[in-house]
């Protein structure tokens, strides 16, 4: 079977962009506006219209568009059976039909093809209280994108109206699991981050775990182990679907997480009974120990500006969180508190740091600032692990497994902690990964 690996820069290229306005509606001057945070707070009311031309094109964008923005849990999407009228996309709607529905932003637009057989995709964000176009775009692309149209304009109003960067044009890996619970089949796949566009990168004849994206969003690294061998960690390159394996060691080799700028993969490596971190350059192959010592160091990963790498370990005598120096210097606990912590996780802007903390036979999906301040749960139950956080920062990723005989599933919460969500997969899974965005901003 071929598989087509499309890379973030071919990606970003697919499409062409253009500015869209109507002469009698001026920009809105910042006046549809959503505060996340804070006291009580209310999903801001939205509609979506289909969009005009292609009827099936037409639905499909509308519903991507809409469903997005409902699981971002930071829209109220109005059904359609309320919708007043059918907008026309050259003129300005009706706006007192639409205040009357309550809805306080209006999403119009119109798909078609040109001669070529290009995509041609508009659309228009409207503040239905001030009567003002806020923004409006036209993609062109090839016909196979019309799903990927649907995210980048969820994107843009996702961010016109909480001022918050966009998530929606993104993709997630993580390890599907299928077949009895003592003898799981273990793939790596990748998704849509709406759980469309499902497909496999490994067959399932050697279990994956613990896939990790990298930032230049061309390769993926995970651990995998073969029938009566040792685990190792390899790289899949998702342009040509050609695994390699990364690093020579004799032993256990876990948790890879990419550099920043892609070139290097650190990771935890066994010796003996300990585990130290080490880091491998990916083109020279080059190995280099961060940490040694009698303790079992692993789950490591840089900061945003690879500067400092924060990464777990029992060298306390429980398992905690560490922060320290890309070069190993100046290590320094930061996890406190009730119980274990584990899996941390550093966000896109290096403001949080996710984690799994363990206690009381429970698990919570936690955050904190990096030097350990300000820790708080965003959600906890029988079993929670796995953070990974949305390009944007906004939300956190991560399985939940229910105890017996099932398997685990995804769920996204945000840094809030007030949404939670299911994330669609077509059977058990685990260990998700988020991709960069898409295309470039």
């Amino acid at each position: 079977m071929t598989q087509h690996f499309l890379t973030r820069r071919s990606l970003a290229a697919a499409f062409t962009a253009l500015a869209l306005s109507l002469a009698a509606a001026a920009p809105a001057q910042a006046q549809l506006q959503l505060r996340i945070g804070g006291g009580a707070f209310q999903p801001l009311p939205i509609a979506v219209v289909d969009f005009a031309g292609d009827p099936s094109l037409g639905t499909l964008m509308s519903s991507v568009v809409t469903n997005n923005l409902r699981r971002s849990g930071y829209f109220s999407p109005l059904e359609k059976a309320r919708f007043p009228e059918a907008p026309s996309f050259d003129a300005a709607p009706n706006f007192e039909k639409w205040r009357g529905t309550g809805i306080q932003a209006l999403v119009t637009g119109r798909v078609g093809r040109d001669a070529g057989g290009k995509l041609k995709v508009e659309f228009r964000l409207w503040d239905v209280t001030s009567g003002q176009q806020v923004t409006g775009q036209q993609y062109g692309t090839d016909p196979g994108n019309a799903r990927r149209a649907g995210h980048l304009i969820s994107d843009v109003v996702y961010t016109k109206i909480t001022g918050i960067g966009g998530y929606f044009d993104s993709r997630v890996a993580f390890v599907d699991e299928s077949g009895p619970k003592e003898r799981r089949r273990k793939r790596l796949m990748v998704m849509d981050q709406d759980g469309a566009n499902v497909r496999a990168l490994t067959s399932g004849d050697v279990s994956v775990v613990a896939p990790r994206y990298s930032p230049a969003g061309q390769d993926i690294a995970f651990m995998t182990q073969a029938s009566g061998q040792q685990p190792k960690v390899q790289m899949i390159d998702l342009e040509s679907g050609t695994r390699q394996t990364v690093g020579s060691f004799d032993s256990m080799s876990t948790s890879p997480r990419f550099s920043p700028d892609g070139r290097r993969l650190v990771m935890s490596v066994q010796q003996g009974g300990n585990a130290d971190i080490v880091t491998v350059d990916i083109a020279s192959k080059a190995q280099h120990p961060v940490t040694q010592g009698l303790a079992i160091d692993t789950s490591p990963t840089y900061s945003p500006d690879g500067g400092q790498i924060v990464f777990e370990s029992d060298r306390g005598g429980s398992q905690q969180i560490y922060v320290m120096g890309a070069d190993g210097g100046n290590p320094h606990r930061i996890s406190f508190g009730e119980g274990s912590a584990s899996q941390p996780a550093w966000s896109p802007k290096g403001e949080l740091i996710a984690f799994t903390r363990q206690r009381k036979g429970g698990f919570a999906i936690c955050v904190m600032k990096p030097d350990g301040s300000g820790e708080r749960v965003l959600t906890e139950g029988f079993h929670n692990e796995g953070p990974t956080f949305a390009p944007n920062g906004q939300y956190v990723m991560f399985f939940r497994d229910p105890g017996g005989q099932g398997g685990g599933k995804l769920y996204m919460v945000d840094i809030t902690g007030k949404v939670e969500n299911p994330v669609p997969t077509p059977s058990f899974a685990s260990d998700p990964t988020w991709s960069p965005l898409l295309a470039g901003r």
